[in-house]
């Protein structure tokens, strides 16, 4: 029981469960889950969906369906625009075996909203136990116009056998064994994380995305200008007040560890504390911050959007939980340790595609 690790994946594609249109990116597998790559087609739909039961996403797409763009070479997914694209792999998944998405942290951190979907599919970014069918991602850009190629990967996929999220008592025994943050441990119904708003050097304490800017190549990496796409967030007080419809960069006030026999994954706060959201980027690798992957705890990036009222956010408030689950068995390599990391370590920091310092 518990989420399957690197290994596990491999022999999913080795056993078929797993089906590829093209051979797997070296570093495609990640500890606890495979990233997905687009392919080679996009869809300009007029509205999100769901397929809904016994139908197809290809016969819903009919319904929806604007025009077709072709990706290879690239081609420019606009802001505010709504896009399906067929990806590269699909399931067989066995029996026992069921799975969830989410996008990855620079897709979040650029305020992509990328989500998975399947024939019959009821839920966004949930494939049931034993789905044998095609994956789909829904993209839709909510701050900037992006380039997009074939191969690239916007979303990943995590497998699971059986339920395996460790209750609060065993979240509380697994921080007296292992501290799992920095601070006290806010455990209920997860581990309850805050906002940072109250830096130890300097005053700045976030990033709010620009309204009118160039289109962001997603193949280009530690290219961009910050300011040209980011506004720089400072307070002295503590305190900031969200703007409706306005999209930010934060950072948690608590170093987490993921420990290696573990996974987690971020939740939003699911109590009404404000017009804001938590969202997207939400997959946490065991590893993550952890000793023996070479960190020393590494804060969470909250990408936060403020809804229909401006709101007060203060510092130290909770905005959100991990949920931390079993892994089936500790994976080969670490987040950070045997593999290439952007984001170990790390503290308030912009997606990978920014020039950082």
């Amino acid at each position: 029981m518990g989420v399957l690790a690197q290994q596990h994946i491999e022999q999913l594609l080795t056993d078929g469960a797993i089906k590829i249109d093209a051979p797997l990116d070296a570093d495609q597998i990640q500890p606890a889950s495979l990233d997905l790559r687009l392919g080679t087609v996009a869809y300009r739909v007029r509205a999100s969906f769901l397929p809904g039961a016994h139908r197809t996403v290809a016969a819903r797409m009919a319904d929806f369906r604007m025009h077709e763009i072709d990706l290879t070479g690239g081609a420019v997914l606009e802001k505010g625009c709504v896009y399906v694209v067929p990806l590269m792999e699909s399931v067989a998944l066995p029996a026992k075996t069921h799975a969830v998405a989410n996008a990855k942290s620079s897709t979040g951190r650029l305020d992509l909203l990328t989500r998975t979907i399947t024939d019959n599919g009821t839920e966004f970014d949930r494939i049931p136990a034993g789905y044998e069918g095609p994956l789909y991602a829904e993209i839709c850009p909510r701050s900037f116009s992006v380039l997009v190629e074939p191969g690239q990967r916007l979303n990943q996929i995590r497998f699971r056998n059986g339920q395996s999220v460790l209750s609060d008592a065993d979240l509380t025994a697994a921080h007296a064994k292992t501290p799992l943050v920095s601070t006290d441990a806010m455990i209920e119904d997860g581990l309850g994380f805050s906002v940072d708003l109250a830096p130890t050097q300097g005053t700045l304490v976030g990033y709010r995305a620009k309204p009118h800017t160039d289109v962001i190549n997603l193949s280009k990496i530690n290219h961009y200008d910050p300011a040209e796409f980011w506004e720089d967030v400072h307070t002295t007080d503590g305190k900031i007040i969200l703007d409706p419809g306005a999209f930010y960069i934060l950072v948690s006030r608590e170093a987490v560890t993921i420990p290696p026999q573990y996974a987690a994954e971020m939740a939003p706060y699911l109590a009404m504390v404000g017009e804001f959201r938590v969202h997207y980027a939400g997959f946490f690798d065991p590893g993550f911050g952890h000793s023996s992957a070479g960190g020393a705890g590494s804060r969470g990036v909250l990408e936060v959007r403020c809804h229909e009222a401006p709101f007060v956010l203060e510092h130290g408030q909770i905005v959100g939980r991990l949920v931390y689950e079993q892994m089936e068995d500790v994976p080969a390599e670490l987040y950070g340790a045997d593999m290439s990391s952007n984001y170990q370590g790390q503290g308030l920091k912009l997606s990978k595609h920014f020039k950082s310092g």
